[in-house]
């Protein structure tokens, strides 16, 4: 029988998969954490380590219950480390043995093992029965034809009973629970039986194996004719050069489906559809449908993915080299990357730049892009109103593809590219589905890592895309789409920002464009300044680029007729290549106006003033709103009426005034729509101007919003509104006091020539607006 000896303390290996008996020698590759530092212990040591097996495949971290209790004492006698990080060592077992103590550390797990030494004599009976193990396992070999006759001459020669058991059960195609029976029983004689028993069964089960195969072989020989004459036809086809023929597709698109290292589930359907696309006739439509899907399948980016340039400075730089201002977008980019670059797990923010056009959205995504050496792609949703657009066409439909999301991921050939959604509010939808229900999907970061699209079917991972989208007006957005978005708002450029864009980017551009150079044209500041006031009117700069690309024009004119060597523009010379100017912006009163005020407005091109003008006719109290005013200024007008009326006692006004009195409010320039929040102050000063005879400053502008009880509400856009009251030449700004906290956006030239007076009511606007004394 057997043995025992004291308690030994070894590091201890769990093996996944696989079970060392005592004298077999073996190559294992190790690479979980504490088993590496195991095998680092057994090594300083005396090179002997202690393997058991998991019950488990599966557990990464076995625990003392994940493991078997009886195992093999082994010596380490060779280790390599491999270039992916793992450690091949080469192993020889020596003795079983049992754990009696679990000792488990961070670092690695000992175990106290009880040794079981074997005794390597053979009783009678234990010779009898290697004789019949010995036999039955040469008859085992002849059936099954997978070991060779070399292996069972190596196996003849062993004399210890054990060590047959042990080597015999370890060629047998047995599961590891049988193996471990097999290690588990210390008996020899016990051994042996059950590796007799084991034989036998598996001869009755090679014997069946070789009845059906003959079974098979016999039905194979009815389709045998048929093989053999497509063989010779594609060896004709080879003969005679056909390589386009069906088999050279098969075997191309066969290598493009391994080459493309899909996931496993897909590369499982690319393979099924291809075993479909080989039985089907090539006259078939759904053959080339498909062909289609399996070459869509291998041409969409799988794993190839850039590595993002986390470098803060590096991207600063070259966002302001592409753009001038739009500090907060860059902002926004910059913490993207100092985050990304301290995690690396971050997922793809989905980034709404929503803004007038001419602004520059689409071109700062492309610098977005450069700036983290990311691919770029752009998909433009004007005017897209099928669902299909987005997720695809289902496979049923001959001529079907897939959405413009997968096109786009093709086109960008990574999986992490910047991916501009551009026009997002210009979607629409009909009878053939919504797309933006459709976009839920894709710009959800909880769910784009399975996005699906109808064509491909499989789920593609677009967790690592940036997403970025522009807008005009976020209003045309659905609510759930702008929910999961990250808004940032680019208000358009104020006077300064596009004299220096024009200084910077757009002159340097147009010149080289031309032909010209800076020393054969010079375009002055306050020319370009001229062009920006009185021939240009947006939030954005492309008119004033084609202003620049005008000047340019005129002046390669000049230079190639031999008129001038050098043009110089300067102010007075800018309306010979302009001619006169297309825009009038409003100018301070020349001296202080009854019932007249000065308001700000703030509209698409920006900042601008607004003259608001009252008069009073004999009449029956009509009150007559002119200069096509929206409904909202309408309303400002009504509120503001409804307020001087209920304090007429209060502001010396007559109580009966609306009785005997028309009143008729007019905002010059009939031709242009205007509509906002923030004149009812101004009407309401203007109003009482004309009805208490009092003159109203003409160096105050003012905006503001006005309530039935005199509260000044506040407004938006006070950086523009500002910009054109210092451009009017204007030097206080009546504005309410909630909006103190835009001061800071203001810029300092402006904030400087300007004196800002916060109000919360409309008493206040008046002490400041209104001079000379009450009537």
């Amino acid at each position: 029988m057997s043995d025992k000896q004291q308690l030994k303390r070894l590091a201890l290996l769990p093996l996944r998969g696989l079970l060392v008996y005592p004298t077999m020698v073996l190559h294992l590759d190790v690479g979980r954490k504490k088993s590496v530092q195991a095998l680092e212990k057994a090594m300083v040591e005396d090179h002997e380590i202690f393997l058991t097996t998991q019950r488990e495949i599966s557990t990464d971290e076995p625990e003392e219950k994940d493991i078997y209790t009886i195992g093999t004492l082994a010596k380490v006698n060779q280790m390599l480390k491999l270039p992916n990080g793992t450690i091949r060592v080469l192993v020889e077992g020596l003795q079983r043995g049992t754990i009696e103590n679990y000792i488990d550390s961070e670092e690695y797990t000992e175990v106290e093992v009880e040794l079981i030494d074997e005794r390597q004599e053979a009783t009678v009976e234990e010779q009898a029965l290697m004789r019949n193990v010995l036999d039955q396992f040469e008859q085992y070999i002849k059936l099954s034809k997978k070991i060779s006759q070399e292996t069972f001459a190596s196996v003849a020669d062993i004399i210890e009973p054990g060590r047959l058991a042990d080597i015999t059960s370890s060629h047998l195609p047995l599961k590891i629970v049988q193996k471990q029976q097999i290690l588990e029983t210390f008996s020899v004689e016990d051994r042996l039986k059950q590796i007799l028993t084991i034989l036998s069964n598996e001869k009755e089960v090679l014997g069946l194996e070789k009845k059906i195969g003959q079974r098979v072989k016999k039905s194979m020989e009815k389709t045998q004719k048929e093989y053999y004459l497509r063989e010779q036809m594609k060896a004709i086809q080879k003969e005679l050069g056909d390589r386009e023929g069906k088999e050279g597709e098969i075997e191309e698109l066969t290598e493009k489906i391994t080459e493309a290292l899909m996931p496993e589930t897909v590369a499982e359907k690319a393979f099924k559809e291809l075993k479909r696309y080989e039985k089907m006739p090539a006259s078939s439509a759904e053959s080339s449908v498909i062909r289609n899907y399996i070459e869509w399948l291998t041409q969409i980016p799988w794993h190839e993915e850039t590595e993002d340039l986390l470098d803060i400075h590096r991207s600063e730089k070259i966002l302001d080299e592409d753009h001038y201002g739009l500090e907060k977008v860059k902002e926004r980019v910059l913490e993207y990357l100092a985050v990304q670059q301290l995690t690396n797990e971050l997922k793809g923010p989905i980034l709404c730049l929503a803004g007038p056009p001419g602004v520059g959205k689409t071109s700062l995504a492309r610098s977005i892009a450069r700036s983290l050496d990311r691919n770029f792609v752009r998909m433009s949703l004007g005017g897209v109103r099928d669902e299909a657009e987005i997720r695809g066409h289902r496979r049923t439909y001959v001529g079907s593809m897939p959405g413009r999301i997968i096109q786009g991921m093709k086109k960008a050939s990574t999986i992490n590219p910047v991916f501009l959604l551009d026009e997002i509010d210009k979607m629409a939808n009909d009878f053939r589905g919504d797309p933006s229900s459709a976009l839920l999907e894709v710009l959800d970061p909880e769910q784009n890592n399975t996005f699906s699209d109808h064509f491909i079917e499989e789920p593609y991972d677009l967790s690592k895309v940036m997403f970025v989208t522009t807008a005009n007006n976020i209003g045309g957005i659905p609510a759930p789409l702008r929910d999961r978005m990250e808004i940032i708002h680019i208000p358009g450029y104020t006077e300064l920002e596009k004299l220096q864009i024009a200084q910077t980017y757009l002159l340097p551009k147009q010149v080289k464009d031309h032909g010209l150079t800076k020393g054969n044209l010079q375009v002055k500041e306050e020319a370009i300044l001229k062009v920006v006031r009185y021939y240009t009117r947006e939030a954005g700069v492309r008119n004033l680029e084609r202003q620049m690309a005008t000047i340019c024009r005129k002046a390669a004119k000049m230079i190639v007729s031999n008129e001038r060597k050098k043009v110089i523009v300067t102010e007075k010379t800018i309306e010979n290549m302009l001619g006169q100017p297309k825009f009038s912006y409003g100018k301070a009163e020349s001296e202080d106006q009854i019932g007249a005020a000065t308001g700000l407005a703030y509209t698409t091109a920006g900042g601008d003033t607004l003259s608001i003008e009252v008069s009073l006719s004999p009449g029956k109290g009509k009150l007559t709103l002119t200069g096509k005013l929206g409904d909202v200024m309408k309303e400002s007008a009504q509120a503001a009426f409804s307020y001087i009326r209920s304090k007429s006692e209060e502001l010396n006004i007559d109580p009966t005034f609306n009785e005997h009195n028309d009143i008729h409010i007019h905002v010059p320039e009939g031709a242009t729509p205007k509509d906002g929040p923030s004149a009812g102050i101004t009407m309401a000063t203007a109003l009482i101007s004309a009805l208490t005879n009092r003159a109203v400053r003409r160096e105050v502008g003012m905006t503001g919003e006005i309530t039935l009880r005199g509260r000044v509400l506040p407004i938006g856009g006070l950086k523009e509104k500002s910009m054109s009251a210092h451009r009017a030449g204007l030097t206080h700004i009546i504005m309410p006091k909630e909006n103190e906290k835009d001061l800071e956006d203001i810029p300092e030239s402006v904030r400087k020539d300007l004196t800002f007076i916060p109000v919360s009511h409309l008493d206040e606007v008046l002490k400041h607006a209104l001079v000379g004394n009450k009537k």
